[in-house]
């Protein structure tokens, strides 16, 4: 393994991760462009960057809303505390996405995570954590406003391209 691997520490197991293909890199871009547009200040955009889950468990989520922090988080991860919204961009992780890193989001009371579904052309919108799942599961959903930021509303077509 080196520098460049791409990973995951998951319950105590580091999971290499899988490349990031075309339609992933830009599904990611266009999510950043319109969160960062109606967002402004109001959060910081963490893009595939790594959050703290517990003590056996670091993920990469694509684009992570993070409550905002003078220091940028320079002084520790983010917690599961500072998370307003988790979104995965799944194309050959899909599964993977769906029956380890969902269970592993609610066990963290994760508030919500959305799944944009690649292969399916679909977003998919998760909320209301309890034990390892999450109690709200929408599949299929054209528009969303965040659980943190009901003001600001975001069309799935816009995400999908």
């Amino acid at each position: 393994m080196t520098s460049q691997d791409r990973v995951e520490l998951i319950r105590g197991e580091i999971i290499p991760m899988s490349p990031i293909g075309l339609k992933h890199a830009v599904t990611v871009k266009r999510l950043n462009n319109l969160l960062a547009i109606q967002l402004q200040d109001l959060a910081i955009i963490s893009v595939q960057d790594p959050i703290q889950l517990d003590n056996y468990s670091e993920t990469q989520p694509d684009i992570v809303l993070l409550k905002p922090r003078a220091d940028f988080y320079e002084t520790q991860m983010p917690q599961p505390a500072d998370v307003y919204l988790i979104i995965e961009v799944s194309d050959s992780s899909l599964n993977y996405d769906q029956t380890v890193k969902l269970p592993l989001y609610a066990e963290n009371k994760i508030p919500e995570v959305w799944l944009v579904n690649l292969p399916e052309q679909i977003l998919e919108v998760y909320r209301q954590p309890q034990g390892k799942s999450y109690q709200e599961q929408q599949k299929n959903v054209q528009s969303i406003s965040p659980l943190a930021f009901s003001d600001i509303l975001v069309i799935s077509q816009d995400i999908l391209g």
